[in-house]
């Protein structure tokens, strides 16, 4: 099921007006689900995988030759050495939403984005599912307990 984002609407209102958008926030907060929800026909690439990482690593441009345009970049974190190359690419092509980046929240990658990145790049934090939008999906409860027995349950269900 997914659940519509309060943050969904500013960051769509950015990809017009930054060549890069960065979604980072703690893991399982759901980055992945809604920018794969929100951005249907751009490719999704992982850099979790092995073989996707050591082609970033052993080749950065033909990487980004391959992922040029409209990609998303999920768990960046592990190659914060990408980031001098998609600066490269964006100035070049001066084509806004270009790049996507997510990754879990980190110290060091908020860092390397805003250094390497600095003003192309528009940072956005997704926390988990506050109550507004667990309210509008009827995912609350009005007696506490019950909402703190359905709130385990999903966090279960959900493998948090």
């Amino acid at each position: 099921m997914f659940v519509n984002r309060q943050i969904t609407h500013i960051i769509k209102k950015q990809q017009s007006k930054f060549p890069i958008l960065s979604l980072t926030g703690p893991r399982q907060s759901g980055k992945t689900t809604l920018l794969k929800e929100l951005f249907k026909d751009y490719r999704y690439i992982s850099l979790e995988n092995p073989d996707i990482r050591a082609f970033a690593t052993d080749d950065p441009n033909g990487f980004l030759n391959e992922y040029s345009v409209n990609v998303i970049l999920d768990e960046v974190q592990r190659m914060p050495s990408l980031f001098s190359y998609i600066q490269t690419k964006v100035d070049e092509s001066k084509k806004m939403g270009q790049y996507i980046l997510s990754g879990s929240q980190n110290f060091h990658l908020l860092n390397s984005i805003t250094q390497t990145l600095a003003g192309r790049v528009a940072l956005f934090k997704l926390f988990p599912l506050d109550f507004e939008e667990l309210k509008a999906v009827e995912l609350l409860e009005n007696d506490f307990r019950k909402h703190c027995i359905k709130a385990l349950t999903l966090l279960y269900l959900i493998g948090i």
